[in-house]
């Protein structure tokens, strides 16, 4: 029998902190969001997310194409038509994503008023 010694806990940390990344980033959150809609062209993407430059929408979606989160299908008109759609994996991460736009709509008002009084503080020392 063989024993094996069980991996420590940063091996999992540094395994999960790649996928976090990704997820936890604004562009990421936006895009899945938008795709929840519907399947949207890059413009589409671009022009409904609004201030998201044509290089980080590129690499952003690449990505999550990557992960597997997003399909990207390529159209046989002129010019060729690029579409992006949600799969399955990527559904399942808008449910997560509207429950911390939920708890984000809820507690606004309370954490710009915390940071209100600790940046007057701040300025006082």
């Amino acid at each position: 029998m063989k024993l094996t010694t069980p991996e420590p806990i940063h091996v999992e940390c540094k395994r999960f902190s790649g996928v976090l990344s990704l997820i936890g980033d604004k562009w990421t959150v936006m895009i899945v969001m938008t795709l929840t809609e519907r399947p949207r062209r890059f413009n589409d993407i671009k022009r409904t997310i609004g201030g998201i430059s044509q290089q980080m929408l590129a690499r952003t979606l690449r990505a999550l194409e990557r992960d597997g989160m997003v399909t990207r299908a390529v159209h046989p008109t002129v010019p060729p038509q690029v579409e992006y759609t949600l799969t399955a994996l990527g559904r399942s991460l808008a449910a997560p994503i509207r429950e911390l736009g939920s708890w984000a709509g809820a507690h606004i008002a309370e954490i710009e008023s915390n940071r209100s009084a600790f940046d007057e503080v701040k300025d006082r020392r």
